[in-house]
């Protein structure tokens, strides 16, 4: 019953999350398969757990890049410019991480997924409450 619960929980949450919030959450948890693999190397490391986290996460950078290239996108163009240079090194780190895997290289792919989810979160809360202001 908690499995069905939990279930309902997440099919409500997503419904009803704002897009900066479900891209936050997306960033996380492919910070939280990254770190997984990095906290239990030893049994994760050319395993398909391994491969997996990194090309999920790879996924999630390439439809952030076709987002960003979008003429409709009402990002400042500077921001558009440095997350599209971001997910470039993003793409450079795990083609380097497949071929070389080390679990320090993925250290800084779990803290980009980390700090740009913080930086949508505190967004999107500064946002709602500028709307409850006014």
């Amino acid at each position: 019953m908690y499995p069905a619960a939990l279930k309902t929980y997440e099919t409500v949450n997503k419904s009803t999350m704002s897009g900066r919030d479900i891209e936050a959450e997306v960033l996380i948890k492919a910070a939280l398969k990254l770190k997984e693999c990095q906290d239990h190397w030893a049994e994760n490391i050319g395993s398909t757990k391994f491969h997996d986290a990194l090309k999920h996460n790879q996924r999630i950078w390439t439809i952030l890049q076709a987002e960003l290239e979008k003429p409709d996108n009402p990002l400042p163009i500077a921001l558009k410019r440095n997350l599209l240079l971001l997910s470039l090194f993003i793409d450079k780190r795990t083609i380097e991480t497949l071929a070389f895997p080390s679990p320090e290289k993925l250290t800084i792919l779990i803290n980009i997924n980390q700090n740009i989810s913080a930086g949508l979160r505190t967004k999107a809360k500064d946002g709602a409450a500028e709307q409850a202001a006014a």
